[in-house]
C-alpha cells in the first residue's frame, strides 16, 4: 500500500471485510482492526515518513482461530528499548507515543524484526492477549490507564 495516511482507512476496511468473511476475525472484534490501523499508521509516518515513493507491505494469515498480520515498511527501523514509556508521567499529555502500547495491549503477540522495520502481530479468536511475557498484562492494564 501507499505511505499514505489517508490510504490507511479504505485497506483496513477492505481487510477487515476479508478476514470476517473468513470466520478468522468475528464480527464486531475491533482488537485486530485497532492495532493493524496503529502498525500501518506507525510503518507510514515513523517508517517511511510519509515518502509517497516508498509502500508499505502487509500480508496475512487467516485461520479458523487466529489470525497473523505482518507490516513492513521501508525505513530504517527504531530501536524498541529506546521508545519512551507512554505511562510515564512525562509522556501523559503526549499526543504520540501510544501505537506500540496499544498493539501490545490488543494482540496476543506482538513483536519486531529487522531493527523495528517489521511488526508481526497474532491474535487467537475469543482469547484474552496472552503475550510471551508477563508485562503483557501490565501493559494492558497500562493502556487502561492511558485510553
Amino acid at each position: 500500500m501507499p505511505s499514505e495516511v489517508t490510504a490507511i482507512s479504505p485497506f483496513v476496511d477492505k481487510l477487515m471485510l476479508l478476514l470476517r468473511n473468513c470466520s478468522c476475525v468475528p464480527e464486531g472484534v475491533s482488537d485486530v482492526e485497532i492495532a493493524l490501523r496503529e502498525a500501518l499508521a506507525n510503518a507510514i509516518i515513523h517508517g517511511n515518513h510519509e515518502d509517497r515513493r516508498k509502500r508499505v507491505h502487509v500480508s496475512c494469515r487467516c485461520e479458523p482461530d487466529e489470525v497473523s498480520l505482518t507490516v513492513k515498511d521501508e525505513g530504517s527501523g527504531f530501536d524498541i528499548h529506546t521508545v519512551p514509556d507512554p505511562t510515564a508521567r512525562e509522556n501523559i499529555g503526549s499526543a504520540h507515543g501510544r501505537g506500540i502500547l496499544v498493539m501490545k495491549g490488543l494482540m496476543d503477540e506482538v513483536c519486531f524484526e529487522q531493527g523495528g522495520v517489521i511488526v508481526h502481530m497474532r491474535k487467537s479468536a475469543g482469547q484474552a492477549p496472552k503475550g510471551a511475557s508477563q508485562g503483557t498484562r501490565r501493559e494492558r492494564d497500562d493502556l487502561d490507564s492511558v485510553i
